[in-house]
């Protein structure tokens, strides 16, 4: 374990941390017994920052400049490692905290992963581990993590921690100033438009996913009322979406999210390459899909081979009465 403060880049709080936050919250936690610090935009609830374990919240000043341009949070993730000289940064794994990484990393002159499922200490040495080449290999990278002015960056991806509280006190709330650069103050947000939050879970953070292929013909309605029973996320494929039937923010696979469920139940998927690719860290793979060779047999812990519109109606059923 290491003996040197960690910061976690929290992105935009709204007064708890995010579920993306207590992820990395607790990661933190179990990389290093010194102090975990937090960077965030906005509202801080402190204590409910410190039952995860922030020690200390450093909030952003941007002195004016828009909090949602990347080129500013890459800003405060710098001005904050100045300011606590940590030996490894922390951040999460959507488009947003990847292009705060990169820009940080360069200006840092230090390193960035993105997209990691593991994190360990060896030897001193933060070891991170991930899947390329669309899930086929897995490659690992070890990081120094020496607390001074050039600390590795790790984007770690959605749902590889399981969070967890540590009944911490609360948090020592700070105002960071931040320098904002030119770049940020050369972009202007005309506006900005909230995706409509879905019924159930956020996809990224899911325990358990329903994703609708081709299969499902575009009856998303099944997918929604099975994924409702089990407290789950829909997600989709990319042909899925590229019908239509359901938005592109449900798309799962290598252009879209990645995700980690300890259930994946995929109905009328096939299983391309550019899907599975996004589910590599899934616990349990259930599959139900009517053509016997489809790739994604290949990989499920359990297989039906039938028509999604039979099969699935009857394990609703099931699953209803056992509730």
């Amino acid at each position: 374990m290491l003996d040197a403060t960690i910061l976690v880049a929290g992105g935009l709080s709204d007064g708890a941390p995010s579920a993306a936050a207590v992820e990395l919250l607790t990661a933190a936690r179990s990389l290093t017994s010194a102090a975990v610090v937090a960077v965030v935009s906005g509202k801080v609830d402190a204590a409910a920052w410190g039952n995860y374990g922030a020690s200390r919240v450093l909030v952003a000043d941007y002195a004016g400049a828009d909090e949602l341009v990347s080129a500013a949070g890459a800003d405060a993730v710098i001005a904050a490692a100045h300011e606590v000289k940590p030996a490894l940064i922390l951040l999460g794994s959507d488009h947003r905290a990847k292009e705060i990484a990169g820009r940080a990393a360069v200006k840092l002159a230090s390193a960035c992963i993105a997209d990691a499922a593991c994190l360990e200490v060896v030897d001193q040495h933060v070891r991170a581990s991930k899947l390329v080449l669309s899930g086929s290999w897995n490659t690992t990278f070890d990081l120094r993590a020496d607390s001074g002015a050039n600390p590795p960056l790790v984007c770690l991806r959605a749902g590889a921690v399981e969070a967890e509280p540590c009944g911490g006190a609360a948090a020592q709330v700070e105002t960071l100033a931040v320098s904002v650069s030119q770049a940020a103050k050369r972009v202007e947000v005309v506006s900005h438009t909230e995706d409509e939050a879905a019924a159930g879970p956020q996809l990224a953070q899911a325990r358990t996913v329903v994703v609708g292929g081709r299969g499902v013909d575009g009856d998303f309605d099944l997918v929604r009322s099975l994924a409702q029973l089990l407290n789950g996320a829909v997600g989709a494929t990319r042909v899925a979406c590229d019908e239509g039937w359901i938005e592109r923010s449900a798309q799962v696979g290598q252009t879209g999210e990645t995700i980690a469920p300890r259930l994946y139940i995929g109905l009328g998927v096939s299983g391309a390459v550019h899907h599975t690719s996004g589910i590599q860290g899934a616990g349990t793979i259930v599959a139900i899909c009517d053509d016997s060779e489809a790739p994604i047999f290949e990989m499920a812990d359990f297989g039906v081979v039938g028509d999604v519109s039979t099969v699935v109606p009857q394990l609703i059923e099931e699953l209803a009465k056992t509730r």
